[in-house]
């Protein structure tokens, strides 16, 4: 299982340098989970920068894997890997939905270089 955090699906979406690291995962739907707070944050990044009828596109695009709930148990896990590594709340709820589907996270976010089941790839 994959989960793309929102910072890899705004590089995808941009065709940024580092979207081909981000292709392989988003595009094997079948083993693709999406954190509702990836939707959230991307959605509401590209209404801003560019329009909102770009940014649902894009949500069309997320939709493609399984798109995931918070629920009480991935709250009360985000909460405590916050703690344990200095975690926004956003960083840790996608944190904790790849941990509880037992799925690789994969990023361009610094937060998450070094912790386990992550594939990290510095921002160009």
């Amino acid at each position: 299982m994959n989960v793309v955090d929102s910072s890899g699906w705004l590089e995808y979406l941009a065709d940024g340098p580092n979207a081909p690291f981000f292709a392989a995962a988003i595009r094997d739907t079948e083993h693709l989970i999406v954190p509702v707070i990836c939707l959230y944050e991307v959605f509401k990044r590209l209404t801003v920068q560019r329009d909102q009828d770009e940014a649902l596109r894009a949500a069309g695009v997320l939709y493609s894997g399984r798109v995931v709930d918070v629920t009480p148990q991935t709250a009360l896990h985000a909460a405590q890997l916050s703690l344990e590594h200095k975690l926004a709340m956003a960083d840790s709820l996608i944190l904790a939905t790849a941990r509880l589907y037992q799925a690789t996270l994969w990023t361009q976010d610094e937060h998450f270089e070094g912790l386990a089941n992550v594939q990290y790839v510095k921002k160009r």
